[in-house]
């Protein structure tokens, strides 16, 4: 989740009203364009790497074989042998969503497994001009999942505001949740920013296999509420 003030385009000038605009550190992810998805040109890219096969039936394979055993361990890492499963889909699943400021406690959302919160109001309060980061908590068994990424589209009365995508990482099983914390951001202030607006995010692999749909809304305000 992230905001750019798109005002000023609306308004052909080239000056910034002052408190608009929307301040980041650079980091790892990339600000794809607010179009729509692009996942059919992706797919086309997308090179056949064969039938997956299951994990534990990789590492049974060739056990025998000392060198080629060690070499598998390196290269599969820490692998947790009670979460491999008999087939060879990952499964991924995403446990909650933290709101991280320095202004105020940690607010931990539960992630529901539709990815639709049943409160009718807005999920979140997020303070105007307040910085904050976003961290996702997720586990991944049965498989390993590889090029996880996520992708981010927030709407305010109906117009596309923002919109990005942030690789995330190969991850193997394991019995303990990953936490992914995102690039810290500044939430933008003004008058014209303030109100509410709605997100569909989604988590999915090299394979397009989509993990969540994450469909919510969110307020911008005054302050923490």
């Amino acid at each position: 989740m992230g905001l750019k003030d798109e005002e000023n385009k609306a308004e052909g000038s080239s000056e910034e009203p002052k408190g608009q605009g929307l301040s980041r550190k650079n980091s790892h992810s990339s600000i794809c364009p607010t179009d729509d998805d692009d996942e059919e040109e992706e797919e086309d890219k997308k090179l056949d790497l064969g039938p997956m096969i299951a994990l534990k039936e990789q590492l049974e394979k060739d056990k025998d074989d000392e060198s080629l055993r060690r070499w598998k361990e390196q290269l599969l890492g820490s692998v947790d042998l009670e979460e491999v499963g008999e087939t060879p889909d990952p499964v991924v699943k995403i446990l909650t969503l933290t709101l991280r400021s320095p202004e105020r406690e940690d607010m931990v959302l539960t992630i529901p497994e539709n990815g639709r919160p049943t409160s009718k109001g807005p999920w979140f309060i997020l303070k105007e001009g307040a910085k904050y980061s976003l961290v996702f908590t997720f586990r991944v068994t049965n498989n390993i999942v590889s090029g996880l990424r996520y992708s981010n589209t927030i709407w305010k009365t109906g117009i596309k505001v923002y919109s990005r995508k942030e690789m995330l990482g190969t991850f193997s099983p394991q019995a303990e949740p990953y936490n992914h914390v995102m690039f810290e951001e500044t939430a933008p202030s003004g008058f014209l920013v303030r109100g509410s607006y709605s997100v569909k995010s989604k988590f999915v692999d090299d394979d397009n296999k989509c993990y969540l749909e994450n469909n919510y809304n969110f307020d911008i305000r005054k302050n923490w509420v």
